[in-house]
């Protein structure tokens, strides 16, 4: 297997509240990406972590009756919790209150300050609080009350202060020439071209630091400033792998997992940021979609908002992992309600891959002694259902490595649709009462599909995956995808097998 890295980030998430659906879903899709890279080989690092500076933080911690310190060590904790609840895999976690994030942020200030391209001057224009952003005239729109909204639906008010600036103006013509040389650099590729067509249209230089409040990280060699939230979060990738001391291991990153509605952030300030400096951008920004429930935007005044423990706690937690990724085009806008959950689960992981397992390995065990049985020779129908199980990792690798998730398991169920239609074609049942040669070649065949599914969707059901490998008494070390070339050792005594998936009733989503 070969020692080639993989750096894979999700966003640092805001601590101004607890963490909901959408954000377990950009984690998730980060953790099935990790797992199936370390599976196929890979030197993985996978970070996620939580933004913790900023003026709506403070506003946040006052309202609570807490320093902006004692909120953050709440807060944080909430999302540090859903590593168990959904079984992350993540190497690291970072707190932009650390000391080594508020090291490297001040080493890339500084790197920056001596290439020119922050300057001091003063800002005034329309601030969102909410945004942690300034907004053009022409972006804004007008409330009810007639007044000023950012795009977003922040309300802004004109601010006027002392502040640093970063040169973005200076980098429109070069990073367009990054992105030409970089056609793969935003995903999918409708997001990039707004990308693409914002730099067109001009960039002005930004604002980059902040005296109206002081909870943040300090600009050096002027204490009254503090980082702007953008330049300090967006440092938390580079920190994660080392910055300001060697960081070539694992930057530049793989690939940052993002929600579109912070896509000019990291896909325009942050390459401008770190060619400035000298440093590799990263290879690729993924902005995927939202989640609307039952048609409905997630607000805490609706009463809608989906906490990730009340999904894991209804479906279980592979069932959850798999729905999500499963239900909408990765990079989409997709819609939870729960029948639309039920009958995925069911008819995926209960009816389809759940069956498959349970009346074979039942069937085995009742009536071959437990005994995986030895094939004799094959037909043309067994060798096209094994190639094609063998054979799917390639596929699978292709849509993993674009983020196409739901055509990565779309791959994946092609082989169990085959295989539960090749087990009522082939009929053992029948077969051993005229031909048990036959029976036991169709079982054999039937336990080394299994166990070529077992392997793949390790990265996204992974307790429904090891306990199938369990079943089949698949080694530990025989688990990665170097291994689906391998095969089954006829002869395997194996223990009576429990389901994987039970079915669930439509009540489930009362």
């Amino acid at each position: 297997m070969s020692k080639n890295t993989y750096y894979v980030t999700t966003p640092i998430y805001y601590v101004n509240d607890k963490p909901h659906l959408g954000h377990a879903y950009t984690t998730i899709a980060c953790d099935v990406l990790a797992r199936f890279k370390r599976l196929d080989g890979f030197d993985v690092k996978f970070l996620t972590g939580t933004d913790e500076h900023g003026l709506k933080v403070k506003q946040s911690a006052e309202k609570a009756g807490m320093t902006p310190q004692q909120f953050t060590d709440e807060v944080s904790v909430t999302f540090r919790d859903l590593v168990p609840l959904l079984q992350y895999t993540n190497d690291d976690f970072i707190r932009t209150t650390e000391e080594r994030h508020k090291k490297a942020c001040q080493a890339l200030w500084t790197k920056l300050v001596e290439t020119g391209d922050i300057y001091l001057s003063k800002y005034e224009g329309w601030y969102a609080v909410r945004d942690e952003a300034y907004y053009d005239e022409e972006e804004l729109k007008d409330g009810p009350d007639g007044k000023k909204l950012a795009p977003t639906g922040a309300p802004v008010e004109w601010m006027v202060e002392e502040s640093y600036f970063f040169k973005l103006s200076a980098w429109q013509d070069k990073l367009l020439k990054f992105y030409n040389e970089n056609p793969h650099f935003v995903m999918p590729e409708s997001r990039f071209n707004e990308v693409k067509s914002f730099v067109k249209g001009g960039l002005k230089d930004l604002s980059v630091s902040r005296t109206t409040f002081d909870w943040g990280v300090k600009v050096p060699g002027n204490g009254k400033h503090v980082m702007y939230v953008w330049i300090d979060a967006l440092t938390n990738y580079l920190t994660a792998a080392g910055y300001p001391n060697d960081c070539s291991k694992y930057w530049p990153a793989d690939l940052h997992m993002i929600g579109k509605d912070i896509l000019r952030f990291h896909a325009v300030y942050w390459p401008a940021f770190l060619l400035a400096a000298g440093i590799a951008p990263p290879k690729r920004v993924f902005a995927h979609g939202w989640w609307t429930i039952e048609g409905e935007k997630m607000s805490k005044s609706l009463g809608n908002v989906i906490a990730p423990e009340d999904l894991v706690a209804r479906y279980g937690v592979d069932a959850s992992r798999y729905f999500l990724l499963r239900e909408v085009p990765f990079g989409n806008d997709g819609d939870f309600s729960h029948s639309q959950a039920i009958n995925r689960i069911n008819n995926d992981l209960a009816n389809g891959l759940g069956n498959l397992a349970q009346r074979t390995l039942s069937f085995i065990y009742k009536n071959c002694e437990a005994k995986i049985p030895a094939p004799s020779e094959y037909t043309q129908d067994d060798t096209i259902l094994l190639t094609k199980a063998h054979n799917a990792i390639i596929n699978v690798r292709e849509q993993i490595d674009n983020q196409a998730f739901h055509k990565a398991f779309e791959a994946i169920w092609s082989v169990v649709n085959d295989a539960n239609a090749y087990i009522d074609t082939q009929a053992p049942w029948s077969l051993k009462k005229t031909d048990t040669a036959r029976m036991g070649t169709v079982l054999y065949v039937l336990c080394e599909v299994i166990r070529c599914l077992g392997i793949l969707l390790q990265p996204v059901i992974p307790t429904a995956a090891g306990k199938l490998l369990d079943q089949l008494v698949i080694p530990a070390n025989e688990r990665s995808f170097v291994n689906i070339a391998n095969h089954l050792k006829a002869g395997t005594v194996i223990a009576q097998p429990e389901g994987i998936f039970p079915r669930l009733e439509e009540k489930a989503a009362a």
